[in-house]
C-alpha cells in the first residue's frame, strides 16, 4: 500500500538551502503561486529539511526568513548534519575547525565575521560567533526537530536506520546517515522525504524521495508537493 497524507491535507517538503536566500525566496514566492493557482481543501504544512547553513552567501537572511512563516500555514523546520555542527561549534571551540571544513566560514561571513584569520583560530572565532548570533537564531537552532511524521511519510533531513524502530533511532543517524539508507530498498513502514544528499534533479524510490538538488553547487532549491498519495516537484534554479 503506497504512503498517503489525511485527506485535504499539503505539504511543501523543501531541500537543503545552505545559505542560498534568494532562491529560498523565490520558492516561496512559486509555492504561494501554487497555493493560489490551486487552492488546498485542507490545512497547509511546510516542512524544511535541513542544512540552511554553511558554503552559501546568507545564512543570516536564511534563518530570518524561516523565523517568519507565512499567514495560514504551519511551518516545521527539521535539524541538519551542518546545524548539528554549527552548534557544536558554538558549545566547543574544538568543533570549529570541522565545522570550517563544511562551509562554516560562510555562515561566519553573514553574521559579520568577515576577517580571514580568525578561521583558523578556534578560541578567538568561537565567542565572537557567541556574540554575533541573535539570541532568536540561537533559539531557532537549539530548536529544530529530528524529524515530523505525517500520515504515511516521514520527514527528516538525512534519512534512517533500517531494521529499527522510529523512537529508538539514534539522532546522529537521522541526520547524519548516507550509504546504509541510500542503498536500502524496503520495506519501511513509511515513506521517507530526505535531503541530506545532492542529486542533480529530485530521486524518486520506492520508499524514500530525495528533494536535495543542490542547489548551493549550482543546482536548484526544490520542494516536494504532497497530497494523498502523490508527489510533485517545484524547483528554482540557481543560475
Amino acid at each position: 500500500m503506497s504512503a498517503a497524507l489525511p485527506e485535504g491535507q499539503r505539504i511543501y517538503a523543501i531541500g537543503d538551502i545552505h545559505g542560498m536566500h534568494d532562491q529560498l525566496l523565490r520558492l516561496m514566492d512559486l509555492i504561494e503561486q501554487d497555493i493560489r493557482e490551486r487552492p488546498p481543501q485542507g490545512p497547509v504544512t511546510e516542512i524544511f529539511l535541513g542544512d540552511y547553513v554553511d558554503r552559501g552567501p546568507d545564512s543570516f537572511g536564511v534563518i530570518e526568513t524561516l523565523l517568519s512563516p507565512r499567514d495560514g500555514r504551519r511551518r516545521v523546520c527539521l535539524r541538519g548534519n551542518h546545524e548539528d555542527a554549527m552548534l557544536g561549534a558554538l558549545s566547543d571551540s574544538g568543533a570549529v575547525v570541522r565545522w570550517m571544513s563544511f562551509g562554516g566560514d560562510a555562515t561566519c561571513r553573514s553574521y559579520g565575521l568577515d576577517d580571514p584569520n580568525l578561521f583558523h583560530n578556534p578560541p578567538a572565532l568561537q565567542p565572537m560567533l557567541q556574540a554575533a548570533l541573535p539570541e532568536t537564531h540561537r533559539e531557532f537552532l537549539n530548536g529544530l526537530a529530528l524529524y515530523e511524521r505525517i500520515g504515511g511519510y516521514l520527514f527528516v533531513h538525512a534519512g534512517v536506520r533500517p531494521g529499527i524502530a522510529l523512537a529508538e533511532q539514534e539522532p546522529h543517524d537521522l541526520i547524519w546517515i548516507r550509504d546504509e539508507f541510500l542503498t536500502y530498498d524496503g520495506p519501511l513502514p513509511f515513506h521517507v522525504v530526505h535531503g541530506h544528499t545532492p542529486a542533480r534533479q529530485p530521486e524518486r524510490r520506492g520508499y524514500r524521495t530525495n528533494v536535495d538538488t543542490a542547489a548551493v553547487y549550482g543546482g536548484a532549491l526544490t520542494a516536494a508537493v504532497i497530497e494523498g498519495s502523490t508527489i510533485d516537484f517545484l524547483s528554482i534554479t540557481t543560475g
